[in-house]
């Protein structure tokens, strides 16, 4: 069953009254998914085929693995709470295309091969689970359900561009797909879900030998000396190149360093580190 943790208490109607102290669940703060219609949704926007290999991220006793195998090769399925791992394990006793596995998946070693990873994760170490994905060096995209706010922060929807999209962006697409409301999880938690979309570009826009190089050019402009983009680039590069490459990307130097979208980062970083307008 898929699950959430979630750093608020949860919701304490008369009908999601708390556990009694020391249940599991109640320690884990588990959310539920619990609509049959919501746990479809979440393996379609997972986009399987039926060659894929899936890992799965707090599975619970496996009603979103389920769900996944029938779209895939094989769903490894991994939950930390021992009580759940144990009903997920006889649960998947059946079907061949799931491996049940009780341990954390923050710590466990990637597959050797392409993989995608799916999971209804835990809100407390949202920021963790999408580290280890993005680097993964077999994984070619992961949905993941999280809280809607970080789920938009990720993906512009406030206008807004976090320094975590803009610095993986040549390599991974960030994309905010369906809103889950809350009442769809037990128990009830207090804000909505989102379905969270990374998938990394078969063509990366910036070469792999210049990562380094545009992760500290981000680094830089995030910084937000002089309190706009072009201020705080002036720095490290000349006004004259600079402004070249402000006019090449379409982007107005005045401009605040979160209010520039990620692909115009990476038409100022191409524009200033081509041969002819390296950095000084």
């Amino acid at each position: 069953m898929a699950r959430h943790q979630h750093p608020h208490r949860p919701h304490t109607s008369p009908r999601h009254r708390p556990e009694p102290a020391g249940d599991t669940r109640r320690t884990l703060s588990q959310n539920f998914l619990h609509d049959p219609r919501t746990i479809e949704r979440v393996a379609r926007a997972a986009r399987l085929g039926p060659d894929d290999l899936v890992v799965e991220v707090g599975a619970g006793d496996g009603r979103l693995t389920r769900a996944l195998a029938r779209r895939c090769r094989q769903v490894i399925a991994y939950e930390l709470d021992g009580h759940l791992a144990a009903r997920l394990r006889a649960n998947a006793r059946r079907d061949p295309g799931i491996k049940a596995v009780h341990g954390d998946f923050l710590v466990a070693p990637a597959p050797g091969e392409p993989f995608v990873v799916v999971g209804n994760i835990p809100y407390a170490v949202t920021a963790r689970i999408v580290d280890w994905c993005l680097n993964a060096p077999g994984l070619r995209a992961a949905t993941l359900v999280t809280q809607r706010e970080y789920a938009r922060k990720r993906t512009g929807d406030y206008g807004r561009w976090s320094r975590l999209t803009v610095r993986t962006w040549p390599w991974f697409d960030w994309r905010l797909l369906a809103r889950i409301d809350r009442d769809e999880f037990r128990p009830v938690p207090r804000v909505d879900s989102a379905v969270l979309r990374l998938e990394r570009r078969s063509v990366p826009s910036v070469a792999e030998h210049l990562r380094p190089e545009y992760v500290r050019f981000v680094d830089l402009g995030f910084t937000g000396v002089g309190g706009c983009l072009g201020a705080t680039l002036r720095q490290r590069y000349r006004a004259r190149p600079l402004g070249r490459a402000f006019r090449s990307a379409g982007v107005d130097p005045r401009t605040v360093m979160a209010l520039v979208p990620p692909d115009r980062w990476v038409g100022l970083f191409l524009a200033l580190h081509e041969p002819e307008r390296g950095p000084r």
